[in-house]
């Protein structure tokens, strides 16, 4: 399962930047109205920061990208971003918030520490234009100021445009993967924030480790680390039938008599297009190393290393039932059909939470592995 980067980029631009002067960028240069495509968008930028461009100035575009590779993995710690790169003028935009100094823009960043622990991961910087570099991200947030702490996730691409007489950045546009209207006021944008601020509970035990790719309105993509399980044969997705071998290996029921401790998710996983060649599993500690693992002492129960890769993921709460889980695969692989990806057949449910949590806040979830996926 291989994932590539691209530089293809499509999504409407917001209208964040309207025409007016602004300092420190050369002469009779204005600032745009952002047009409603990259293409369009670059062509139009392309043309007025040329026509600005003096025969003795040279950008040293490769420097700029090598420093936000550099640079920008610093957003969030102590350390912060390197002020000197950008104009006393840039101006920021996201589909619900703008600035126009370095001083606001800073300020948005500090505000984001304090309200919602960010950790934010750069996947690709590069140069998409002449005066324009192209970064994409994610970032994983917790809301500290709620109770149950909820997780926010947005994945999308920077559009970062450069002052060429200053060889510093003018402008920074980013734009969301889960919305359509990036536009800035996005009522659409503030309705995602608000959606992601619901209850899911999830236990604090050993889960399976992933970085999340991208976050579309209707998925998740996450490439998941190699990981270990128990596994038995089970009856079908929404069902319990091998639950008792496998906890049975955890508890002790192994050839060292060895008590492991619980993990989460319990998966059950069909591996057939019908969905009824199921297995069911339990998640093994990161720290267990396979060849160092008790034999089970059923026959039933199986080892097996589970190789990871790249999975889209449907989240869902309420009592996971065959028919619910069997209509979130179908919405998920509908989905996915309509954004041209390579999905293998079967899936997997990932049950989170004791059968006796609340429906309301139970974390459900079905992965699709997905093949040759392009994070573009």
């Amino acid at each position: 399962m291989a994932v590539t980067v691209s530089s293809n980029l499509s999504r409407p631009m917001p209208a964040c930047i309207q025409r007016q002067s602004v300092r420190n960028i050369p002469t009779g240069t204005t600032v745009l109205h952002i047009p409603h495509s990259y293409t369009k968008l670059r062509l139009v930028l392309r043309k007025s920061l040329a026509q600005q461009q003096s025969p003795t100035e040279s950008l040293d575009v490769k420097r700029l990208v090598d420093f936000l590779y550099d640079d920008l993995p610093h957003l969030f710690d102590e350390q912060g971003i390197d002020r000197s790169m950008y104009d006393e003028r840039v101006q920021f935009c996201d589909p619900i918030t703008k600035h126009d100094t370095i001083d606001g823009y800073l300020f948005n960043i500090k505000m984001l520490k304090v309200l919602f622990q960010p950790d934010f991961l750069l996947h690709s910087v590069k140069q998409t234009g002449p005066y324009e570099i192209t970064t994409r991200w994610t970032m994983v947030m917790k809301f500290v100021l709620l109770p149950w702490k909820p997780e926010l996730v947005f994945t999308g691409v920077s559009i970062m445009g450069i002052n060429p007489r200053t060889q510093k950045f003018c402008s920074h546009v980013d734009i969301w993967d889960s919305i359509d209207n990036n536009e800035y006021f996005s009522l659409e944008g503030l309705v995602d924030v608000l959606k992601q601020l619901r209850i899911y509970k999830t236990p604090d035990l050993d889960t399976p480790k992933y970085q999340i790719l991208k976050r579309t309105a209707n998925y998740e993509v996450r490439k998941y680390a190699p990981f270990l399980v128990v596994e038995s044969k089970g009856d079908k997705l929404s069902g319990s039938s091998g639950f008792n071998n496998i906890t049975g290996y955890i508890f002790g029921k192994n050839s060292s008599s060895e008590k492991i401790p619980m993990t989460t998710p319990v998966f059950t996983q069909a591996s057939d297009d019908n969905l009824s060649d199921v297995s069911i599993q339990i998640v093994l500690p990161l720290e267990k190393d396979f060849n160092s693992l008790p034999a089970p002492s059923v026959e039933e129960v199986k080892i097996r290393k589970a190789e990871g890769g790249i999975a889209a993921v449907k989240k869902f709460s309420g009592k996971p039932t065959e028919e619910v889980v069997r209509s979130k695969e179908k919405e998920l692989r509908m989905a996915l059909l309509k954004d041209g990806l390579n999905s293998e057949k079967g899936c997997l449910l990932a049950r989170y939470n004791d059968p006796r949590t609340s429906a309301f806040v139970m974390r459900n979830e079905v992965l699709i592995w997905l093949n040759d996926f392009t994070l573009e």
